[in-house]
Formats: C-alpha cells, structure tokens, sequence
C-alpha cells in the first residue's frame, strides 16, 4: 500500500504577519485562515503568538465587564440612542412650529409673539404709585 506524502510548504514572514494583522482587524477567522491556507489550526495560533502585538505566548490578559472596549461600545450605543432622540424632538419642533404657523394663518393672531410676553404685573398707575412712595 502506497502512502500519500503531503508537500512540505513554507509560508513568508510576510505572508503570516498579513494573515496575523486580518486576524487582528476582525477581517478573517482563524477557521477561515485555515481552509483557505490548508493549514492547521495549531500553526495559525503559532503564527499569532510569534507575530501579534495582543496575543504574546505566556500574557495573561484579563477581561472584565468594564473594560475599555466594552465600555467605548456602550457609550457609542449611548450616543445613538441620544441622536435618534434629539431627532424625534427636531421632528416635534418642526411639527408643533408648522401647527402654530397654521393657526396663525386661520386666527389671525400671532400666537408665538403672545406667548412670549411677560406676564403683567399690575396697571401702570399702580406701579408708579408704589414707586412715587
């Protein structure tokens, strides 16, 4: 019985440094790599641990809850959250804008100019009494 020999292949430096910088950037998985390359999973993380700046052989690193990456992803689902708000309010503006300008139209009173008057506070003869005194 004849065994099949498999090819003995070599791959660059800068091959395996390409593949561990995609690896990093989220562009690829290391099960991609694999398939792609016909390489094991076992030289991939070799490759990783030679080659990557995070993934040093022998570095714990330790993830918690309030890690600054989880924390950057919060505030940006934060900041979304905050945008989407802003423009109901920018829509209910508009809205309530458009309303005031309709009813204007049909009253024939300018309703933003009476509703930004102070409030009175008494008759003039009575606030020049209080201060003649």
């Amino acid at each position: 019985m004849k065994r099949k020999t498999r090819q003995r292949r070599v791959f660059s430096d800068d091959l395996k440094r390409k593949i561990v910088k995609e690896i990093e950037q989220g562009k690829v998985n290391i099960t991609t790599v694999c398939r792609e390359y016909s390489v094991s999973d076992v030289s991939v993380y070799k490759w990783l641990h030679k080659y990557s700046s995070y993934l040093q052989k022998g570095v714990k690193v330790v993830m918690e809850l309030n890690s600054e990456g989880y924390r950057s992803k919060e505030l940006e689902k934060r900041v979304k959250d905050l945008e989407a708000a802003v423009g109901r309010k920018q829509l209910e503006v508009e809205f309530l804008n458009k309303l005031i300008e309709i009813a204007n139209q049909q009253l024939g009173i300018d309703i933003k100019k009476k509703s930004f008057t102070p409030p009175s506070t008494g008759s003039e003869s009575t606030v020049k009494k209080a201060g003649s005194k």
